[in-house]
């Protein structure tokens, strides 16, 4: 059920892709673990509040359990964006 899900995900991410300008990248990221992230967007654009409209949902639905939401990027800047919301180069968590 997993890889039937991460292969519907990833299809419509190549679709999505095709039809974008520009054309970002998707990439699979995996550590000698075995820990993974099965799809990286890379699109090389500028955050802003519009895309971390579901992380705001997210937040007061799980209350305190939730310290914070980091989106991360591929820019160099740390932004914060929202309450609670900050944007961070992906290389900063890693």
């Amino acid at each position: 059920m997993g890889a039937d899900l991460e292969n519907l995900i990833l299809s419509d991410l190549l679709v999505w892709r095709e039809i974008s300008v520009p054309r970002p990248s998707i990439y699979h990221w995996r550590t000698t673990n075995q820990g993974e992230v099965d799809s990286i967007v890379e699109a090389g654009k500028r955050q802003s509040r519009r895309d971390v409209r579901h992380l705001l949902t997210f937040q007061p639905e799980y209350g305190d359990a939730v310290a914070g939401c980091l989106l991360l990027h591929d820019g160099p800047d740390i932004l914060p964006l929202a309450d609670g919301v900050v944007a961070t180069p992906w290389w900063n968590v890693i």
